[in-house]
């Protein structure tokens, strides 16, 4: 059974348990048998009476666990929850997603919730708040435990287990210094296999990986992708621990990028949703519209000096879509190739050129390609079915073929040297949106069209 289905039929299980006459109690442990992701699915389907009987039938803790599974439901949830009971469920959930649900919140509402909620929490919630989006500090949790390097593997043991009543997040184990600085981390297993007499020092990875909490998500990005640890300590400027990325906070931020960046190369400023006011997104869109509209007149006015061309071969204009349309597409797809490279931080200056010219050679040889059959194709459809000569219908499928293979190898240029521009230049390169390319693009093609009609045909075939 697939996951759709598998959550359609709890789905109804869970509906079938809340609307039951069973008693509170019987209800209660019934929903203990479903995972907090499948009630968290269930209740979208549930009226907000049917949802407030799920409020009073599970445990703060479990409750705030489905809200972390209900995503964008979770804001529309915690507005139906009486404020001290709704405070109480921020505070048991994980520090990083509370703050995401109090930044969506109303900030009226928000101030309400962190007022009831208790010190350490708000404490917790107040930190990551005042991170900036775009830092791996606003994605962090607080769910992590630490021990001492100086403690014997005994006294170490007995400490995680002691912070293991408030902290679940135990598989790693980070260890400070006499100062509290950052040393290394350990895996729980290897901790509990060691020997007594064995040092903790020798069971310390010194090498683990971590990032600071000011960096850039998308400068994180290679190493949180580089390496599949269960979490990645977040240190302040002093090396001290102040919280950590686990696995699920890499992959949700990893597709936050991705989102970002797809919302971009689609000439957006910002991912868009199926709820977002319409005003909203006309602002975000509207920008890069106007800016494509202009350069869209500067590729109709290049069009424009060519007139001599076009009167005198009228026909050549049947075929200047199939070029700007094949050298839009290439540019778009080393766009997107780059994009992809470009995430890796550590790429030299002569791999990004290796780079460039492996997209141009691409470029140039799909383009050899396409050209020889453009040639014969094309130029037999002009001889057979428009009735001109082969002379000439030939010699203007040659002037089609040298076009694509001159406007894709150059477009493959533009397409992969345009975001190593942007990067250099500090501009997120996915802002070199798909839209901007293929008016560049565009404007190569005609450029190069017309160009090769007006010297290959005009000028040295006198046609």
């Amino acid at each position: 059974m697939n996951d759709v289905n598998s959550s359609t039929v709890f789905g109804e299980k869970i509906l079938k348990i809340v609307r039951s006459n069973s008693s509170p109690k019987v209800k209660s442990e019934d929903l203990k048998d479903f995972h907090a992701g499948d009630i968290a699915a269930a209740m979208s389907g549930m009226s907000e009476k049917e949802r407030g009987i799920i409020y009073r039938l599970l445990d703060i803790d479990t409750l705030s666990e489905v809200f972390e599974y209900a995503d964008e439901d979770a804001l529309e949830y915690i507005g139906e929850l009486d404020p001290k009971k709704a405070a109480q469920v921020l505070e048991r959930m994980e520090p990083d997603d509370a703050v995401d649900l109090l930044k969506a919140s109303d900030p009226k509402q928000s101030r309400a919730f962190i007022e009831l909620m208790d010190s350490d929490a708000k404490k917790d919630i107040m930190a990551l708040a005042a991170y900036d989006e775009d830092t791996i500090g606003s994605r962090m949790t607080t769910n992590f435990v630490t021990v001492g390097n100086s403690l014997t593997i005994q006294e170490a043991m007995k400490s995680v287990v002691s912070q293991a009543a408030e902290h679940d997040n135990v598989s790693v184990i980070y260890i400070l210094d006499e100062h509290g600085v950052y040393d290394g981390a350990l895996d729980l297993k290897d901790l509990i296999v060691a020997r007594q007499n064995t040092s903790l020092e020798e069971i310390v990875s010194t090498t683990y990986p971590y990032v600071y909490a000011d960096e850039k998500i998308e400068d994180c990005l290679p190493t949180l992708k580089d390496y599949s640890e269960e979490s990645i300590p977040v240190l302040s400027d002093d090396n001290h621990i102040l919280g950590v990325v686990t696995l699920q906070d890499v992959m949700e931020t990893m597709d936050d990028e991705m989102n970002e960046d797809y919302a971009k190369l689609g000439g957006l400023s910002a991912e868009e949703d199926l709820e977002e006011p319409v005003k909203l997104s006309m602002k975000k869109r509207l920008p890069w519209l106007m800016l494509l509209m202009y350069l869209g007149l500067i590729v109709s006015s290049v069009v424009g000096m060519y007139e001599q061309v076009v009167a005198k071969l009228t026909m050549i204009m049947a075929f200047q879509s199939m070029i700007l349309d094949m050298s839009g597409n290439v540019g778009t797809q080393s766009l997107a190739v780059t994009i992809r490279v470009l995430m890796d931080e550590k790429l030299t200056g002569k791999q990004k050129a290796g780079l460039v010219f492996k997209e141009m050679r691409v470029g140039f040889l799909n383009g050899a390609v396409l050209g020889v059959l453009a040639l014969g194709t094309i130029g037999a459809y002009i001889m057979l079915i428009r009735k001109y000569p082969a002379p000439m219908a030939f010699a203007v499928s040659a002037c089609i073929g040298i076009s694509l293979i001159v406007a894709m190898t150059i477009s493959s240029l533009v397409g992969t040297g345009v975001p190593i521009f942007f990067k250099k230049i500090k501009i997120d390169p996915a802002v070199a949106s798909g839209p901007l390319i293929t008016t560049i693009t565009d404007l190569v093609g005609v450029v190069t069209y017309y160009s090769l009609a007006w010297f290959m045909l005009i000028h040295v075939l006198h046609m």
